[in-house]
């Protein structure tokens, strides 16, 4: 009787497709918000700084706090999810992330921005932990791939519409207060997703009889003194190539603007739908579209990169040549007028070569058991440099008056992430050279 009641249900059958893709829908909702709010600091800093009288290195502590509270969070959000399951911590990282965003937004000084963006990192960054652990509980056997790479792809696209809208929305509406209050908005939608992804994981839970959530990745300090040299490499390899890409964007539409002079927004005429996708147009003829070029390659070509690796290996390679990028896209920017659109298309090639490779190459070399602390050590050290590099990059701008020592201490992460891949391409090929090898079987 039970099975002829599931059946009869027809779309609305929890085994059916359109009910796990409609989950999907709703679990991918859950990070375009906090993507959204986080990258609209960045699109919105020549604002900031002229309408609070702010210093870049002001700017740049806003995404300090943020990591300072993502680093406590990896260490706990784990554990939370893991005591309160995926449904109560996450939304319970749904309401921080809103809660931070809406502080940001009503702010008057500048302590309760910090304060606001502290809150919302605390929430944002163990939320991604829980939105895997929920994609592993609805298509673990079933597109777990696809529903991955969509989800990134629905989380890119918060980034890139905060570059592509947030000066825009500050000049049309007259303040940038307007642009922080749309992020409080995407992130009440992503929380209504996340009620709308309990509603019906309950209802599918009873009718699919499924199991506990899986466990979540967090850290065992007991398990650090069994990883090998690569593994550490990796690691060094990600804290600097991560480091000299948002820090440097989190204030690039500020550099592109003091530099070049180029618009913070297209001109238009028209409404303002009318406006956002003449933006959308010209997104490499403005500041903010330039900055989210490498949004923009890693939101398209991610998953082809992810295939790439599969079919050909040769992960380490890649790794070389992606930091190898990094160096001259820094310089050329620094040091010369070049237009600046053409170095960050290369700025994105590195940024969808590196991370295709590098984060599948984890489980390649720790134990399966291990991976969980792999992963959120490797996202820790991380978010050291996503904290600290955006501090001194402000820093930096403010006490020479120019973008160019920035740009020399981005390139020389890239000199250093460059040593780390040499060395790792060594460390593998004394052990077999496992990174280099194709996963796909012929």
């Amino acid at each position: 009787m039970d099975e002829q009641k599931t059946r009869d249900k027809g779309l609305l059958n929890p085994a059916s497709k359109f009910y796990r893709f409609l989950m999907l829908a709703f679990i991918a909702s859950l990070s375009f918000g906090s993507y959204f709010a986080y990258d609209i600091v960045s699109a919105i800093a020549p604002s900031l700084i002229e309408e609070l009288q702010a210093a870049r290195s002001t700017v740049g502590t806003f995404f300090t706090m943020y990591s300072l509270a993502a680093i406590l969070a990896v260490l706990l959000g784990g554990l939370l999810v893991d005591k309160l399951g995926t449904r109560k911590a996450s939304l319970l990282f749904s309401c921080l992330v809103f809660i931070g965003a809406a502080l940001v937004w009503k702010a008057r000084s500048i302590p309760v921005f910090f304060l606001g963006r502290f809150i919302f990192g605390a929430g944002s960054e163990p939320l991604i932990v829980a939105q895997s652990a929920m994609l592993a509980r609805w298509f673990r056997s079933k597109e777990l791939a696809f529903s991955f790479g969509a989800t990134l792809t629905v989380s890119r696209l918060g980034s890139l519409f905060a570059f592509n809208t947030g000066e825009l929305i500050s000049r049309y509406f007259g303040s940038f207060r307007y642009a922080l209050l749309a992020a409080v908005l995407a992130c009440a939608v992503s929380l209504l997703g996340n009620l709308f992804y309990i509603i019906l994981d309950r209802r599918g839970e009873k009718v699919l009889d499924l199991k506990k959530e899986a466990e979540t990745e967090k850290i065992n300090l007991r398990d650090i003194k069994e990883f090998k040299p690569t593994f550490w490499y990796i690691t060094a390899l990600c804290f600097t190539f991560y480091s000299a890409i948002f820090p440097f964007t989190a204030l690039s539409t500020d550099f592109f603007v003091d530099k070049w002079g180029i618009a913070r927004a297209a001109q238009s005429s028209g409404g303002f739908l009318a406006q956002v996708f003449n933006n959308f147009l010209h997104m490499f003829s403005t500041a903010g579209g330039i900055s989210s070029i490498i949004i923009f390659a890693s939101m398209v070509f991610a998953p082809f990169a992810g295939s790439l690796v599969d079919r050909i290996g040769r992960r380490v390679t890649l790794m070389i040549f992606g930091s190898l990028i990094l160096i001259p896209c820094h310089l050329l920017m620094g040091l010369t007028r070049i237009y600046p659109a053409f170095p960050m298309v290369f700025l994105g090639i590195a940024f969808v070569l590196v991370p295709a490779a590098m984060w599948p190459s984890v489980p390649m070399v720790v134990r399966e058991e291990r991976t969980g602390t792999a992963f959120g050590l490797m996202t820790a050290i991380q978010n050291i440099g996503l904290g600290l590099f955006p501090l001194v990059n402000g820093f930096l701008r403010d006490r020479t008056h120019s973008y160019t020592a920035s740009s020399i201490m981005f390139a020389s992460l890239g000199v250093v992430g460059l040593g780390f891949a040499l060395l790792l391409k060594r460390a593998d090929r004394r052990e077999n050279n496992i990174l280099e090898k194709t996963t796909r079987k012929s």
